[in-house]
């Protein structure tokens, strides 16, 4: 069994013209092809029906550029974590405070002196200055 089949004589989409179509659009914006050359090649292109015939059209035009490479993936922010966990830290603290602090009023029947709120503002109040200054932020 022969193959007659070659890869170029493939029959093209409507997609591919379009993708040719913009590489064509791109050579005359850089000064490769001149208005006439792209009016023709675009008359042409769309009578096109195989890889060779799309090939033809752009077979004299530089190599489109690369593409960009993708941008890095951004390195862990180690503020923003530590910010995380030292809130993580203070509201556990804060909420196991106020739960003995129920129970010691409850069991005496008695409002106890509130004493849970020293544990909670200072430390509260320098975390909350620290997220309302930027501290963890991702910085552009």
């Amino acid at each position: 069994m022969t193959d007659d089949f070659a890869p170029d004589l493939i029959r093209v989409t409507d997609l591919d013209r379009k993708a040719t179509e913009a590489r064509l659009r791109v050579a005359h914006a850089n000064g490769s092809l001149t208005l006439d050359e792209l009016d023709e090649r675009l008359a042409n292109l769309w009578l096109t029906r195989t890889r060779r015939d799309l090939a033809d059209l752009v077979r004299d035009l530089p190599a489109p550029p690369a593409p960009p490479p993708p941008p890095a993936p951004p390195k862990p922010d180690k503020a923003r974590t530590a910010m995380k966990v030292l809130t993580a830290i203070w509201l556990s603290v804060s909420a196991v405070n106020l739960v003995i602090w129920v129970m010691v009023s409850l069991l005496s029947l008695d409002v106890a002196y509130p004493w849970f709120i020293w544990p909670l503002l200072p430390p509260g109040a320098v975390l909350g200055v620290l997220w309302w200054s930027g501290v963890g932020r991702t910085r552009s």
